[in-house]
């Protein structure tokens, strides 16, 4: 179904000699027909932490829209760690009116004589609806109001050149930008309290490296220099940081994260003299997904990029790790996605069309382990990867940009997302017959072999382990079946009951059931209902108590290319059986 859903797109977005199979075939990878995958609980890697609560979007207008403001309180119940927000434009001149790549809230101008003025209407309303959430801000400084603008070129650029224009310019006046960020800083702690702001992150900035800032890099030191100078002067405790560069994938990206941390390290702020804060360095990891031929007469169907994603932030975590002052700071992706433009929807991209459907979520769960798992080689202190995904307003239903929900349907990648909520306690040691071990995948991608991984997690009276069946190429192929031996069960347990979580075609996949009612833009009350349902993650099969046999249970699953399970285990060792629980997946 999801062969014939992405053809389908993808008929209606190609032109007809894009569909013509070049010379170059693809042949579908021969999977394995079986997988072992042996977890041992008892064999912890230390404490886990979920680094998938993080998520942002260009367009912070639609914080405050119909389907935004629904959005967010889900955000919030996916897991018991802070979730927190990221988004461009906090303070780019304009009505507060969005549009694609663009938002506004006007909370700086100058009057008649040259004086600043505040206006923080707009901005209240964005972030009274954080608050409302329960979600927590990571604000990016940036971009430039237009009487602060020095660039000579038009303030707003229409979509798709909304790069290039002079909102993206260093400030006319460096001292009058840095006061404007101590009285915004200035103005969260006056509304939400010291103690909330200083949970928050104050990053510099957005791809300062590439065409979203328009001046030189020293330019961005210096307008780094002064934004941290702002931050502090309100909030001495306040969590500053950036570049929020790209990449790492190119020595060009490394090089500009290079030196800006050296400047930090070596320098003295240009505002104040005094030596420069950074608690936290983040950068921007991206795949490159491609629509590629498939085999005479058929349909070009796509392949993940997943390498470039996993090499550049391979790149970023080395960076970090040689620098001797800040190798231990935490490091944000602050965007890390398959490929770069969350606005650029699959009808004018068709290399988009992943998004819908359960590539997804599995290409999102083996980036995770594979990050996890360069971090801890690197020996650098990831904290957080923000998924660069929310919705759009007044769009057509899953018309193919990246985002997490479409009208209020939530499409199959939020519920990876639900699924890493259920992980807690200790990450455990989980090994695969047909894992790809992440250095491999920063150098060749999933090409060959899938990736049918795990990654496990144990507490007190659960255990989680999260399978994956991921390959780059995206064709039918038989399922595999996988058989997860999950050892270590703590001693007295003899029972356990099982939740089998799971994302594919037809389980936690609104948009499979949206192309079974012919694809509707105006579904019925009962048809939109039925999407919501289908929206949410779902259940394999109904919950199973296993009988425990010397410390471990065995669970067989036929598992389908790019298809995601969470194997939810709970026990109770006080009555040496599974204490009966109410199960709720959103927490």
């Amino acid at each position: 179904m999801r062969s014939l859903a992405i053809a389908l797109l993808l008929a209606a977005t190609i032109p007809a000699t894009s569909q013509t199979p070049a010379a170059a075939q693809v042949a579908p990878s021969a999977p394995p027909s079986q997988v072992a995958i042996q977890v041992d609980l008892a064999k912890s890697l230390g404490p886990y932490r979920n680094i998938g609560t993080w998520f942002g979007y260009d367009e912070i207008n639609f914080t405050t829209g119909k389907y935004g403001s629904q959005l967010l309180p889900e955000l919030h119940d996916l897991s018991p760690a802070p979730v927190y927000i990221r988004a461009h434009h906090l303070l780019t001149s304009g009505d507060g009116q969005p549009s694609l790549k663009w938002s506004s809230t006007n909370v700086f101008s100058l009057d008649a004589s040259g004086k600043p003025v505040y206006n923080f209407t707009i901005l209240d309303q964005i972030f009274d609806e954080y608050k409302r959430a329960g979600v927590r801000p990571m604000v990016e400084l940036g971009f430039m109001p237009k009487d602060l603008a020095s660039g000579t070129m038009a303030y707003e650029m229409p979509y798709p050149d909304t790069v290039k224009g002079s909102v993206q310019s260093p400030p006319k006046d460096y001292a009058m930008w840095g006061e404007l960020v101590r009285r915004v800083v200035e103005h969260f702690v006056q509304r939400y309290g010291r103690d909330e702001v200083a949970t928050w992150y104050f990053e510099v900035w957005n791809e300062p490296d590439i065409s979203y800032w328009q001046g030189t890099p020293a330019d961005y030191l210096k307008l780094y220099d002064y934004s941290v100078a702002g931050v502090r002067k309100a909030l001495p405790n306040a969590r500053v940081g950036g570049p929020g560069s790209t990449g790492p994938g190119s020595q060009g990206a490394i090089t500009f994260l290079t030196n800006f941390l050296n400047h930090c390290a070596n320098d003295k702020n240009a505002a104040t003299g005094d030596p420069i804060p950074l608690d936290f360095i983040s950068f921007h990891p991206k795949g490159r997904p491609r629509l590629v031929p498939s085999g005479p007469g058929e349909t070009a169907h796509i392949r993940m990029g997943l390498q470039n994603e996993i090499s550049a932030a391979a790149n970023g975590f080395r960076t970090v790790a040689a620098s001797a002052k800040y190798h231990n700071l935490p490091i944000i992706l602050s965007e890390a996605d398959p490929e770069g433009c969350a606005a650029c929807s699959a009808k004018e991209n068709p290399n988009n069309a992943y998004r819908n459907g359960p590539v997804y979520p599995t290409y999102t769960a083996a980036a995770m382990k594979a990050l996890a798992d360069l971090a801890a080689e690197n020996k650098v202190n990831l904290i957080g990867m923000v998924t660069w995904a929310f919705e759009f307003e007044g769009k057509q239903y899953f018309e193919g940009f990246r985002t997490l929900a479409t009208n209020g349907i939530d499409k199959p990648v939020l519920n990876v997302f639900r699924m890493a909520g259920l992980f807690s306690g200790d990450r455990v040691s989980a090994t695969s017959s047909s894992e790809v071990p992440a250095e491999d995948i920063a150098k060749s991608g999933v090409r060959v072999q899938p990736d049918i991984d795990a990654f496990a997690t144990k507490s007190a009276h659960e255990a989680a382990v999260m399978v994956w069946n991921y390959h780059d190429e995206d064709l039918p192929v038989p399922a595999t079946q996988v058989t997860v031996k999950i050892s270590g069960i703590p001693a007295g347990v003899s029972k356990v009951l099982l939740e089998h979580f799971r994302i594919d075609d037809t389980h936690s996949n609104a948009y499979t059931m949206w192309v079974a009612m012919g694809s509707p833009q105006d579904p019925t009350p009962e048809q939109y209902a039925q999407l919501k349902a289908a929206g949410q993650l779902q259940t394999l099969t109904s919950p199973t108590w296993l009988d425990v046999t010397s410390g471990a249970v065995t669970v067989t699953t036929t598992l389908p290319r790019e298809a995601t399970s969470l194997l939810h285990l709970t026990w109770d060792p006080s009555q040496h059986s599974v204490r009966t629980m109410q199960h709720d997946p959103n927490h």
